[in-house]
């Protein structure tokens, strides 16, 4: 079974209008030319704003924006749309008949607590089938003009693998520093992986450096297609992305891959192919993590 998918990039700001304007034109061209599964970048509605935590509370609450767009697009193209990341901070119960002081301090908890950056699977129909919580926060030194990140001040990890069988195959889901922790990929591949795609956001320097070889890595380490769809370009003066957005296949062959700025890239990954490739070179099977090591 053969199936177009597509890695969009961009270049997202600090407007969620603005950039939700802009993933509807790109979207589009994906559909266009064919693409059946379709993945957005990380922080594709909202790019290093103060405002994470309040479209955090508005995506988990009634009316979510992001999430009825992202179900419009899906439904308007029939395709299925891996919404990259968004903020979601899950409610925090106050009970009606709590004391003052109780619902007091429930609404200071809530005030202090962080969103997750959640990836929302969306099919065809425009209904969420899945969500992927970022597992592994970018707490980390960078010698670039931005210098210090910390991820953890802004989102709570997530705590669960995710894998989702589909018209195109099972999807394993993760998101962007994950790619740096092979565990979780062998989890995804134990599970019954055989897409995974990878939602992202890399600097400027850690990505020219390591995004296209840990892709590399992780799909001929679980024989998975792997579908990265990164941030191209300057989102301020001194965050910058690494684009080079990037399907690879279960062999490491780059199959599509983009340069800088906005873009959509597309290919065909064929299942039977995969199977093959799985049959003559059983890797799961010669594992031998039975033995202890001394």
């Amino acid at each position: 079974m053969t199936t177009s998918v597509a890695a969009i990039q961009m270049v997202s700001g600090n407007d969620v209008e603005t950039n939700l304007a802009r993933a509807k034109v790109l979207i589009a061209q994906a559909a266009e030319r064919g693409a059946q599964l379709l993945v957005l970048p990380e922080a594709f509605a909202l790019f290093i704003s103060q405002e994470q935590q309040q479209l955090g509370a508005s995506e988990a609450g009634p009316r979510p924006r992001v999430r009825t767009f992202l179900a419009e697009q899906a439904a308007l193209h029939k395709v299925w749309i891996v919404g990259g990341t968004i903020p979601v901070l899950d409610e925090i119960a106050i009970p009606e008949k709590a004391e003052k002081g109780d619902a007091a301090n429930a609404s200071k908890n809530s005030a202090k607590a962080r969103p997750r950056a959640a990836s929302f699977l969306i099919d065809a129909s425009g209904r969420e089938v899945a969500r992927y919580d970022k597992m592994h926060l970018f707490d980390v030194d960078v010698n670039d003009k931005q210098g210090s990140y910390r991820e953890s001040n802004t989102f709570a990890p997530g705590d669960a693998v995710v894998t989702v069988p589909t018209p195109f195959g099972c999807v394993g889901m993760a998101v962007c520093y994950d790619l740096r922790f092979p565990e979780l990929f062998q989890q995804l591949r134990l599970q019954g992986a055989e897409v995974i795609v990878v939602p992202s956001a890399f600097t400027r320097k850690t990505g020219l450096a390591h995004w296209l070889p840990l892709l590399r890595a992780r799909a001929i380490e679980t024989q998975c297609y792997f579908i990265g769809a990164n941030q191209g370009g300057e989102h301020s003066a001194t965050r910058h992305t690494s684009g080079g957005s990037v399907i690879v296949d279960s062999w490491g062959t780059v199959l599509a891959e983009s340069a800088f700025g906005e873009s959509v890239i597309t290919a065909t990954i064929d299942l039977e192919k995969l199977k093959r490739e799985r049959g003559t070179m059983p890797v799961i099977q010669h594992r031998r993590f039975d033995i202890a090591l001394k």
